[in-house]
């Protein structure tokens, strides 16, 4: 019913900047929060920052700062503003939808397919 397609993904150097973008569609309830995920090579999943549908946002530690989550309710889709960026930031980073529905469990989770980013020189 949902679905989230990343984009914006590539190759910077240490330093630099990138903005990823995820286009949702579908039934999606205006009640909803999005958010970025990563995943390394090797490593799990974490979380990198989430915003809700009135705009609250939130931010994992390492990315304090230097990422900016925002999102197009309109147009359904969320961003990721990435600056200054650091090796350890290499990773492919996941869209990902939360939505409120009226029965149990009350929400929904949905995925995108990721999109590649590196950070290197």
């Amino acid at each position: 019913q949902v679905q989230l397609v990343e984009s914006g993904g590539g190759l910077v150097q240490p330093g630099g900047s990138l903005r990823l973008s995820c286009a949702a569609s579908g039934r999606i309830n205006s009640i909803n929060t999005m958010g970025w995920y990563r995943q390394a090579p090797g490593k799990q999943r974490e979380w990198v920052a989430t915003i809700t549908n009135s705009g609250r946002t939130n931010y994992a530690d390492p990315v304090k700062g230097r990422f900016t989550i925002s999102r197009d309710n309109r147009e359904n889709t969320v961003y990721l503003q990435m600056n200054s960026l650091k090796p350890e930031d290499t990773a492919v980073y996941y869209c990902n939808i939360n939505h409120w529905i009226p029965t149990n469990p009350y929400n929904r989770n949905y995925w995108g397919q990721g999109t590649q980013v590196t950070i290197s020189s």
